[in-house]
């Protein structure tokens, strides 16, 4: 098998270490394989599009989501640099309902980490600059859109301390506590 997949403490949110092989010259894995996935986590998903995001030090995006019909899975890690991710589940019959999960994302561990639909996510640059990917089940839809702030107290997010205050976007400043989001039923 060529991932290892763990749970989370949301049993729905999933890491994934995939096999790597290296010698003197460098490293070799594959960073998805539809049908290894599968295999892996049990999970039927189609994935539509890839987004490659670059961010410096300090830069913090999210929480972000998007409502239904176009309601994302995603399946994200970091090559370059390291963050540290966050997802929140937002599915409000789900008994984990308002919880978080935070996972370091790196180019040491090429850990994956999926995200189903019905979770924010959002991630903080702990390194100079990171380059994150990430794939999508559903294509980007404004009109769907959604940001939780990612300071809301209901959450206590645990987001590691860089001695800065984060950078963010005026979009990502403005987010709204989960208490006045819309989120998933």
């Amino acid at each position: 098998m060529p991932y290892t997949v763990t749970p989370t403490a949301i049993p729905d949110v999933l890491v994934l270490t995939p096999k790597v092989f290296g010698d003197s010259r460098g490293f070799f894995f594959e960073s998805f394989n539809q049908q290894d996935f599968r295999q892996a986590t049990g999970l039927d998903v189609n994935f539509v599009q890839d987004n490659h995001s670059r961010s410096t030090q300090g830069v913090l995006r999210g929480l972000h989501y998007q409502l239904p019909p176009h309601a994302q899975g995603k399946l994200v890690r970091c090559a370059s640099g390291a963050v540290f991710d966050v997802a929140v589940d937002i599915r409000k019959s789900s008994p984990t309902f308002g919880k978080w999960v935070g996972v370091e994302l790196s180019e040491d561990n090429h850990q994956q980490l999926w995200i189903p639909p019905g979770f924010a996510h959002g991630f903080l640059t702990l390194t100079e600059t990171a380059d994150f990917l990430y794939k999508t089940t559903d294509y980007y839809a404004r009109e769907c859109e959604r940001c939780i702030v990612w300071s809301d107290p209901d959450l206590a997010i645990d987001w590691p301390n860089m001695g800065i205050a984060p950078l963010l976007s005026d979009k990502d400043d403005a987010g709204c506590a989960l208490s006045n989001a819309h989120c998933l039923s």
